[in-house]
């Protein structure tokens, strides 16, 4: 996965519906380019459905966590906008102390959830990281 698929997948998660010549002005890159990296790109599993977003309460997620971030150097919006690319990464927020970022993952069971960390930790720029799995939710909403 290079760049241009980074770029995509995050402007797809921000919203699933951005037609392909959008993506290809955002891009740089030509409509064809642009249609045939989404098509690969469901074709290898990496995109899996264009869905939509629903509230915390009507999620099936089989495994929910919070992974701490700690990022080495000026590396930190490139490794914001690679998290951004992997479809479990729910949201992902910076912060200020020893973690850099906060990502709140969800996937649909623990050999995927591992698969999904492996894939976080080999981030070039990531030093570290600390996940808490969620059990149960007590209160939702502010």
């Amino acid at each position: 996965m290079d760049d241009l698929d980074q770029e995509l997948l995050s402007a797809l998660r921000h919203n699933a519906r951005t037609p392909v010549s959008s993506l290809a002005a955002m891009t740089g890159a030509s409509r064809a380019t642009v249609a045939a990296r989404i098509d690969r790109l469901v074709a290898s599993g990496t995109i899996a459905a264009f869905t939509i977003r629903t509230g915390h309460e009507t999620r099936a997620a089989g495994v929910r966590a919070i992974v701490m971030i700690e990022v080495l150097g000026k590396l930190a919006d490139r490794v914001a906008d690679q998290l951004r690319g992997l479809p479990q990464v729910r949201a992902l927020h910076s912060t200020n102390g020893k973690w850099d970022f906060v990502a709140e993952l969800e996937d649909r069971d623990l050999v995927s959830f591992d698969e999904t960390l492996r894939r976080i930790r080999l981030i070039n720029g990531i030093n570290s990281t600390e996940t808490s799995i969620l059990l149960k939710t007590r209160k939702t909403g502010f």
